[in-house]
């Protein structure tokens, strides 16, 4: 039998042709052989759910003017209330993380939503600092799904070559949400609605969405472990290609060939009449809940078994360095943004909270630009590379995108911090907010897929990692920001930051040198992170 590749380490094309990851299967229940309108769909809803909780997130911020006028809340109580935001994100996704595993996609995006729900309609009947700071909580838990779950359920649909195209469209719904949240909450906060509508509106938009997402999300959990859906033998190793009879291809033409596998699934026997598998029902498909095959009872000790093993994740570079190229990209979020809310109002620019909430656009233009080039480009750029690696895709080699990031982010950074200092005409600080967006669009998607790449069995896992590390790095800035705004000019404080930045992104690096010496030394660790997850209870 042939060795089996590193993970991370893929025999991409084959004889000119790229080649299938995840081995195919015959099931009708395999996501991926839904038929097209329902992959899309299913990835349109999860995307739609990432947009609304990076909104709701960054919405508080423009309702802060009336917080602090109303309410008398000032803007240091309202940044501890951005702190707890991003606690809430970080450690609900830990805290949900087996929740998948053990009970089916759906039922955390639905628990998510009522979280969204509590919190929005908190926001809107906000009396005192304690509501502000609870309101954040359940906000920022709400968002605790699009930061792991999503990516996962967006794997489930996708072949790996189209990953980075994936996670471009998820970073960009990401960006969607997060800069015309501010947006909208300005026009919501500047018309004779008033800011207690931010909240409102979010609660509206959240109930719709329940509904919707209680009817029309199915389930995409599929059990690729199981031996008898015909994709690895007992011998084949977590992540690695599996040699088969009838190797299944994609044409460089784009166009999948069918896919054939060996055995049947026990759960959807033939139909004697057509000679085809039946799939799920409707309603089978929808369930609340669809439990593992390995569920015990309630899984309550399952549940705290996988919540402990999953801090394990800590310990793969990879995941720290993804973390670390998100993490910063949420703390450069809080100076910007606090910078556009607590100056541009003043002179020389005299910005109403409309005016305010119209300066994402260029940020998002740019985090547009940013989602092309590190998802959709990306991925036929590890295919030109596979090619002239003998057909051999290595995870190291979309790395390489980010380095031009290195010097295009902190530009922005000091272009926008230096001119909102000076004064200068908007023109020259909205070109360093689209650096930004830039930035910020390539980071996340380059940087996610790139651990996906490494351990592709290990993607929830892998993606609460990044967020604890991220939301920690978010939640520490966001509680200084102030502080240090106050202690220096800001030009002084976004030329440190921007040096930052230029250090956090070249960590680059030494991850493309040594990234594929870090995954053969921590190939056992991953192999038996995955025994101990998937094994008995």
């Amino acid at each position: 039998m042939e060795e089996p590749l590193l993970n991370g380490t893929e025999r991409l094309c084959t004889n000119g042709e790229v080649q299938l990851i995840p081995t195919p299967t015959n099931s009708p229940d395999d996501p991926l052989n839904w038929s097209t309108w329902r992959r899309y769909w299913h990835a349109f809803l999860v995307l739609i759910f990432v947009a609304l909780t990076a909104a709701t997130s960054n919405d508080a911020g423009t309702a802060g003017n009336g917080m602090n006028a109303d309410l008398g809340i000032t803007w240091d109580q309202i940044n501890i209330a951005a702190g707890v935001l991003f606690v809430g994100i970080g450690y609900t996704t830990l805290l949900l993380s087996p929740a998948p595993f053990l009970y089916g996609r759906r039922i955390s995006y639905l628990i998510c939503l009522m979280f969204s729900i509590i919190g929005s309609i908190w926001l809107a009947r906000i009396e005192g600092v304690q509501d502000n700071i609870w309101s954040q909580l359940f906000v920022g838990a709400s968002e605790s799904c699009a930061e792991a779950l999503a990516q996962l359920s967006l794997s489930d649909l996708f072949y790996q070559h189209r990953r980075g195209l994936v996670l471009g469209l998820y970073v960009l719904a990401t960006s969607i949400g997060t800069f015309t949240g501010p947006m909208v909450s300005g026009f919501i906060t500047d018309s004779p609605l008033g800011w207690r509508w931010v909240g409102w509106l979010a609660a509206m938009i959240s109930g719709g969405l329940i509904f919707v997402f209680f009817f029309g999300l199915e389930e995409t959990f599929f059990d690729r472990n199981n031996p008898v859906h015909g994709i690895q033998g007992q011998d084949a190793t977590p992540g690695s290609i599996e040699k088969t009879e009838d190797p299944t291809d994609l044409p460089l033409d784009g166009k999948e060939k069918t896919a054939t596998s060996v055995q049947a699934t026990p759960d959807n026997q033939l139909d004697e009449e057509c000679g085809q598998k039946k799939g799920k029902t409707y309603f089978q498909r929808i369930a609340l809940i669809t439990p593992s095959p390995t569920l015990v009872g309630t899984g309550f000790k399952q549940y705290t078994r996988r919540l402990l093993h999953t801090l394990r994740v800590f310990t793969f570079p990879a995941v720290l360095y993804s973390g670390l190229q998100w993490g910063a990209q949420d703390a450069w979020l809080t100076f910007y943004l606090t910078v556009e809310e607590d100056n541009w109002y003043d002179a020389p620019w005299n910005y109403s909270d409309a005016a305010v909430g119209i300066m994402n656009v260029p940020t998002l233009i740019g985090a547009v630009i940013g989602c092309i080039y590190g998802g959709w480009f990306s991925d036929f750029f590890v295919v030109w590379m596979a090619r002239r690696n003998g057909g051999i895709f290595e995870a190291e080699q979309r790395l390489w995108l980010l380095l031009p990031v290195a010097f295009i982010g902190p530009a922005g950074l000091m272009l926008f911090g230096i001119g909102s200092d000076k004064g200068w005409d908007w023109h020259l600080p909205y070109l360093g907010l689209g650096f930004i967006g830039f930035g910020w669009g390539c980071a996340g998607d380059l940087s996610m897929a790139y651990l996906m790449d490494a351990y592709p069995d290990m993607v929830l896992e892998g993606m609460v990692g990044v967020s604890v590390i991220n939301n920690t790095i978010g939640c520490l800035f966001t509680f200084t920001a102030q502080n240090w705004l106050d202690a220096q000019t800001l030009a002084q404080v976004f030329i440190a930051i921007g040096v930052l930045s230029f250090c956090f992104i070249m960590t680059t690096v030494p991850m493309i040198y040594w990234g594929k010496r870090c995954r053969q030394l921590t190939r056992k660790q991953y192999e038996t992170f995955l025994r101990i997850r998937d094994g008995p209870a």
